[in-house]
């Protein structure tokens, strides 16, 4: 694949460019994420959040509940409300949870693992040899070299955001 690549809101209001390959892509099939997207699963790409470049409008960014109890952060298009990425409570703004279904072409972006199965909808099938867990995983198990090494790179922001967060 070649990068850069664009996404965007429905009303075209949010536009952003991702100039790099994400860290990981997530399917996760957590009741949380059916509940909030609406359907079977939740498909995100996980960047630094300097590398989602704005190219126009702001998202609005909407405080919801979580599992976890601490909520997250949806960057939400003001004008036509489609949800463009998360913040997680675990690394905050430091990181975006990009929503593939918003890439002009997200088949670009196929998931790299799928999580939390143990509450998939029984309907879906995922494909054989695909990496699934009925939870979460070992991220030094999963992840590239090159991805544990920009995630080590974010730590100390991730660091003082949780430290901020006490």
């Amino acid at each position: 694949m070649t990068y850069p690549v664009e996404g965007g809101c429905d009303c075209r209001y949010i536009r952003y460019r991702l100039a790099t390959p994400p860290m990981i892509v997530h399917c996760c099939h957590c009741r949380w994420c059916q509940r909030e997207s609406g359907t079977a699963f939740a498909l995100n790409a996980m960047y630094e959040s300097d590398r989602v470049e704005h190219l126009a409008g702001e998202p609005e960014v909407v405080d919801t509940p979580s599992a976890s109890g601490v909520g997250q952060r949806i960057a939400r298009c003001p004008t036509c409300r489609v949800a463009l990425w998360s913040h997680y409570a675990g690394s905050g703004p430091v990181t975006r949870f990009v929503r593939v279904g918003t890439l002009d072409n997200p088949d670009l972006m196929p998931p790299d693992v799928h999580i939390f199965t143990r509450s998939k909808q029984p309907w879906v099938v995922i494909p054989a040899g695909a990496l699934a867990f009925e939870a979460f995983y070992e991220r030094e198990a999963v992840w590239s070299a090159q991805a544990l090494a920009r995630r080590r790179e974010l730590l100390p922001q991730i660091e003082a955001y949780l430290a901020g967060r006490r």
